[in-house]
């Protein structure tokens, strides 16, 4: 019988493989957070007020992001399970339903955008100022969202194919034009009307449609391997459902992060607000460290799935080990950037005294966390691309809400703020030992009942 050609997925040999499918997409998560920090700082040079406003609406943008990227990694899942299978009618299906989603998602937020935004702000505070510039920056960034989730629905369509590259172009000019169009729409300049918060807003959003016709563009142009029938574009439950079963615990692991950070800013409010600036810029930085390890595990998901779904053992344990190595080896560089430059570090961000002599004992001690967090990270993933989402959502909702918040809490109690950023090295540890039984598990269950085959890549 004559051998069918496969995927690059399941022939490349595994370390390049690694490298071709998730060099790219860590490429464009850097500059994603290039964006984070100088969107911030722009913003900053309007007033406190507006940073906070921006600030404040945090919880609903990763909201959004949860669901999207949640959505999509459900989607990518089944889709490279199915390719390694074989199975193109079924692909076609599945990417069609992921494109439907992408609307019904968008839908949504859509309507909670003009329905709830005021109420959200609200809750929160009762600054004037603050609230009109949280309405007015979030209700843009809710309604004009579906750039957005089209951007991310076809990138992932991409990816599932090993197609990573064209959603490095993809992201990388999304955030590219963000970061040009912010000064410019904000502080008005070349002529444009000074917009304030709107004009931060209105640079987002153009910059994800820009984004996302691009990466229109490539999946019908460039990404042969999986074609989608827009004429049978109609919900099918069954396949939503798998996509769910997945993406799922993926959206509340994502969600989780607004829960965690409402809950220290709380108990880090009993301290000063000073040490509320401290972990908010802590977020910012670290984003530098994780998203090249996020990226890794974007261009990890569709290999592992693939060579699952073509049930080629040696490649899948080989996927595991090197990801895992890659991911410790960038932890450890952040660690060391941590450990070494926290005043530096700090200072992008024009920090007071009381700001650097709370600041610099937190990033030092809450980076000794990151010495575990790339081993859970890329463990998270494995689970997902086995379909074991729970395994994902379980680590996640334990780490966080289990282990961290309870610490933080009763370390807070000590009276020491300095004790508190001990809570983060303290779950990640916890997280790393629980990631590691559920991987041997996932090696019993999946892995070691496959033949083994001679194998030289």
């Amino acid at each position: 019988m004559e051998k069918i050609k496969e995927n690059k997925m399941g022939t490349m040999p595994i370390n390049r493989l690694i490298l071709t499918m998730s060099l790219p997409m860590m490429a464009s998560m850097l500059i994603q957070s290039l964006y984070n920090i100088v969107d911030s700082v722009f913003v900053a040079q309007i007033n406190e007020d507006a940073l906070t406003a921006v600030s404040l609406a945090f919880p609903v943008q990763n909201l959004m992001i949860a669901v999207m990227i949640g959505a999509g990694v459900g989607m990518n899942a089944l889709l490279s399970r199915q390719l390694g299978e074989g199975k193109e009618k079924e692909s076609s299906v599945t990417a069609a339903n992921g494109v439907f989603l992408g609307f019904a998602h968008y839908l949504v937020f859509l309507i909670l955008g003009l329905t709830m935004v005021n109420f959200f702000f609200k809750s929160q505070t009762s600054n004037v100022q603050i609230l009109g510039y949280g309405n007015e920056y979030l209700t843009i960034i809710m309604c004009l969202s579906i750039g957005q989730f089209i951007q991310i629905t076809y990138e992932r369509l991409l990816q599932s194919t090993g197609q990573t590259l064209y959603t490095m172009y993809t992201q990388g000019l999304g955030a590219i034009i963000n970061i040009i169009l912010d000064p410019i729409m904000i502080f008005g300049w070349f002529g444009f009307p000074a917009m304030g918060v709107a004009g931060a807003a209105y640079a987002t959003v153009i910059g994800q449609v820009v984004a996302a016709v691009l990466a229109i563009y490539y999946q019908e142009k460039k990404n042969k391997e999986l074609m989608i029938d827009y004429k049978g574009l109609k919900p099918s439950w069954s396949v939503i459902k798998e996509i769910y079963r997945v993406g799922v615990p993926s959206m509340v692991m994502t969600s989780i992060t607004s829960v965690t950070t409402f809950a220290l800013n709380m108990i880090l409010a009993g301290f000063s607000s000073t040490a509320i600036a401290v972990y908010g810029i802590y977020f910012k930085l670290q984003t530098f460290v994780f998203m090249p390890v996020f990226g890794l595990c974007n261009g990890m998901i569709p290999i592992l799935s693939y060579n699952f779904g073509a049930r080629k053992r040696d490649r899948m344990v080989k996927i595991i080990k090197y990801t895992i190595l890659y991911a410790v080896g960038i932890m450890m560089f952040g660690l060391f950037l941590f450990q070494t430059f926290p005043y530096q570090l700090l200072g992008m961000f024009n920090a007071s005294e009381e700001m650097i002599e709370i600041g610099i004992p937190a990033l030092r001690i809450i980076s000794l966390s990151f010495i575990f967090a790339g081993f859970g990270i890329i463990n998270g993933t494995v689970f997902q691309a086995f379909g074991r989402g729970m395994m994902s959502l379980s680590v996640s909702v334990l780490r966080q809400l289990v282990v961290l918040m309870p610490v933080a809490y009763f370390l807070s109690l000590t009276g020491k703020l300095n004790i508190i950023w001990w809570a983060f090295p303290v779950s990640e540890l916890f997280s790393a030992l629980l990631c590691a039984v559920f991987l041997r598990y996932i090696f019993k269950k999946y892995i070691n009942i496959l033949p083994m085959e001679e194998e030289y890549n």
